[in-house]
């Protein structure tokens, strides 16, 4: 079978994974238990953001009258924050005040434009905030961190007895909560063209996968779930003792097995940060030989560019690796059954006039409005223990 497309953030604003609710932090203590920088938390720096910047445009300005901003640059600054940012610390700033009446969240740091901060300082990119109690009451600060965990920043940090560190994921890669599976460097194996770069890819054109009796073929990519070049994506690269590597998104699935086995019926459907060294996952041979593969190393990277093509078999080989199309939703066979009005839609359209190989400018940009409704309708009737929400 075959579970939506699939998401690059781990985790981002999820309340269902990270326990303890209602149990204070303690001082050095951050939820969740990795560091800063990495997927599972607020994920990697994007660079420094400077007024005069591109980038900067995108920062917003916080002017919540509940949350009392230090401002001791005395221009606005820890006013100015990433969307997200914003998003989390005005939820926080309400959970502060239905727990300590005539108490309001104190922010005393936000975007830094000084330069007081680490090299890669999510402050830099007012990706980060520092926060206390209006009454700087040091025995609230373990309970503030923990209010700042339920409120749904990706990283909060029990930093100092004077205050709490909080971050986010960037804008960017929170937004690939359904979409983004692959990089554009990925390689696909085409029909007619060989090998080529997952960026050139086409809808019309056919990619080698594989059937659900674990037969390799070439299938129609019908359409892309998502498809952004210049969106940024948090990616993991796993490294197969055949010196194969495939890079994907956190959320999409592999085929994964214990055993060295090239039986697809050996393989079962795992998000890609389940994956660990040791496993074995299915590769391809010359184009029409299926083989094991053990994982010897899983790395993480930050690439911009996201592409997620649907095939009409919902599989395809990825880096001479064997991948779904799918992610989010943890059970295969819903997401490909949910996605059979495309693959009609597909059968029905005249071949060449509709999927003829287009531009790319007449790509739309961004996560398929199909796929868009089949997750908002999800998140009402799925579970959390099926389908992986992003908030």
């Amino acid at each position: 079978g075959q579970a939506l497309q699939c998401n690059t953030g781990r985790g981002a604003g999820s309340r269902f994974r990270r326990g303890n609710k209602g149990t204070p932090l303690v001082h050095n203590q951050h939820v969740p238990n990795v560091s800063e920088n990495t997927l599972g938390a607020s994920g990697v720096a994007e660079g420094r953001i400077r007024r005069g910047d591109e980038r900067f445009k995108k920062l917003v300005t916080n002017d919540n009258p509940n949350i009392i901003f230090k401002d001791e640059e005395g221009d606005g600054s820890d006013r100015i924050m990433s969307q997200r940012c914003k998003d989390k610390l005005n939820s926080l700033a309400i959970s502060v005040m239905n727990t300590w009446p005539g108490v309001k969240l104190r922010v005393t740091e936000a975007w830094d434009e000084d330069g007081h901060h680490a090299k890669d300082s999510l402050h830099y990119e007012g990706r980060a905030v520092d926060i206390t109690t209006s009454d700087k009451d040091r025995a609230k600060y373990g309970m503030l961190a923990r209010l700042a965990v339920e409120a749904g920043f990706d990283w909060v940090y029990y930093e100092s007895r004077g205050h709490i560190h909080c971050s986010v994921k960037s804008d960017s890669s929170a937004a690939i909560k359904i979409g983004g599976c692959f990089s554009g460097t990925s390689i696909v194996t085409t029909e007619g063209s060989g090998k080529i770069p997952m960026s050139e890819l086409a809808v019309g054109d056919r990619v080698l996968s594989i059937t659900s009796d674990g037969t390799l073929k070439y299938s129609d990519v019908i359409t892309f779930l998502d498809r952004d070049k210049n969106r940024v994506g948090n990616f993991f690269n796993i490294l197969t003792s055949d010196k194969r590597k495939i890079t994907l998104t956190d959320k999409h699935i592999l085929y994964v097995s214990h055993q060295n086995s090239s039986k697809l019926s050996d393989y079962l459907p795992v998000f890609a940060e389940k994956v660990t060294t040791n496993n074995y996952v299915l590769i391809t041979h010359k184009d029409i030989e299926i083989k094991a593969s053990k994982v010897v190393q899983i790395d993480t990277l930050s690439s911009s560019g996201v592409y997620a093509p649907l095939t009409y078999d919902g599989t395809i080989v990825v880096d001479d690796v064997i991948a779904s199309c799918y992610g989010v939703i943890k059970n295969e066979y819903i997401a490909h059954a949910s996605f059979a009005p495309m693959r009609a839609m597909h059968g029905i359209l005249d071949y060449t006039s509709y999927f003829s190989r287009t531009n790319e400018t007449q790509y739309p940009i961004g996560v398929h409005w199909y796929a868009e409704l089949l997750y908002n309708i999800g998140k009402i009737v799925l579970g959390p223990e099926i389908l992986y929400t992003v908030s």
